[in-house]
């Protein structure tokens, strides 16, 4: 079967069309400008050139209808006719409470996304446009909704509570949920096929941008930074992760902010930016940090020594850890954040090999020969797994 995995934003849609008979992937693209003017860049993985114009996108609708019809088109296209794609999965931040895992989408589904709008206001809105725009053009296609937050739905409630008057729990479901839920379970699920014993306790990093920590048991989630929103946690690119919230008081009481600017500061012009004063890139920082820049030093330093700090109070929630994974563009492409980061895990056994260390973007074993606990650069694929469970669903 063949299925396209859609992850629709505001005024963007990024899909991939993937084969699951060998998990292949055909083609891939993004639209852009929705609503505004448009544009669509097309990448066929099967020889035929890529397709790069502007193209008017009113709504999502036209940009699905757009991207079918270079699917199937003779010059760029990868399928004979739409009746080749069996189904459709398109990744949800949100799905509260409602959702312990993915679903096929029906009303109950699209009921339960709308619901969840206060948790994920600029996401789920339009991860249902997507779906809504995929049904009008694809009637009777199967949809799949696959929740960014259900990896996190594992967690018991002492992970997953805050330390608030309860009735916001029970009234607002306002509680840890995590993020990057759809990346977590593949590197996890991929760590405990590595490992190959029950038990895989899984400390898996996603860094990049945004970042997050995971913890998990057999690939089910014990722990996570992110928490009700993705700006707890680690500083990131532009988000400042944990905080003192007496500090929010602080700054607005004497700068006259408003609580939605004092946002955006936190989420938009914080991180390793707000700390380095140089950018949220951290191949600029790490170049600065070269240059003699002790602000850009200082961002990277304070970054692994927080994710370092995330590592260890995992492995005492899980009693120890087997192996650790580096996933996502620092993750993946980092060699030097990667050593930082491990430097001072020695007392639990994790030992890194300089040499083995030095890879980007490719699954290896970057352990050291006398580390008791492996480390293991995995990459990620959101897309395959949101295919994996679209594909599981629909032919159950």
């Amino acid at each position: 079967m063949k299925i396209l995995v859609i992850n629709a934003g505001s005024s963007s849609l990024k899909y991939q069309l993937i084969d699951m008979e060998n998990e292949s992937l055909l083609a891939k693209g993004l639209c852009e400008r929705i609503g505004i003017d448009g544009r669509l860049t097309h990448k066929p993985q099967n020889g035929k050139p890529v397709y790069e114009a502007d193209v008017p996108f009113p709504t999502h609708k036209e940009a699905i209808e757009a991207v079918l019809e270079k699917l199937t088109s003779k010059e760029y296209g990868v399928v004979e006719t739409m009746a080749e794609i069996g189904a459709v999965g398109h990744r949800v931040l949100h799905g509260g409470i409602e959702f312990t895992e993915s679903c096929v989408v029906d009303d109950a589904c699209e009921a339960a996304i709308k619901k969840c709008f206060p948790l994920g206001p600029l996401h789920n809105p339009a991860n249902l446009m997507g779906i809504k725009a995929c049904q009008a053009a694809m009637p009777g296609v199967p949809q799949v909704a696959v929740f960014d937050t259900s990896f996190g739905m594992s967690m018991t409630p002492e992970a997953y509570i805050y330390a608030i008057p309860y009735e916001y729990y029970e009234n607002d479901s306002i509680r840890r949920y995590g993020f990057h839920g759809t990346s977590h379970r593949f590197v996890a699920a991929r760590a405990c096929e590595i490992m190959g014993k029950k038990g895989t306790r899984v400390i898996n990093c996603h860094l990049g941008n945004g970042s997050s920590v995971s913890a998990s048991i057999d690939g089910k989630c014990v722990d996570t930074s992110m928490g009700l929103t993705p700006l707890e946690g680690l500083p990131m690119g532009t988000r400042s992760g944990n905080l003192d919230p007496a500090i929010l008081q602080f700054i607005m009481n004497k700068y006259g902010y408003t609580a939605d600017e004092m946002l955006n500061i936190l989420n938009k012009k914080s991180g390793v930016l707000g700390i380095s004063g140089v950018g949220s890139d951290f191949r600029d920082l790490e170049k600065a940090a070269k240059e003699g820049n002790e602000r850009a030093q200082l961002a990277l330093d304070k970054f692994a020594y927080e994710v370092r700090k995330y590592i260890g109070s995992y492995a005492a929630a899980m009693g120890g850890v087997d192996i650790i994974t580096f996933t996502a563009g620092v993750g993946e492409n980092g060699p030097d954040m990667r050593e930082s980061i491990c430097k001072g895990l020695e007392f639990l056994g994790v030992h890194v090999d300089h040499e083995k260390n030095q890879v980007r973007g490719k699954e290896t074993d970057i352990s050291a020969a006398d580390s008791t606990v492996k480390v293991y650069v995995i990459p990620t694929n959101e897309e395959l797994m949101i295919a994996r469970d679209t594909l599981a669903l629909v032919t159950k």
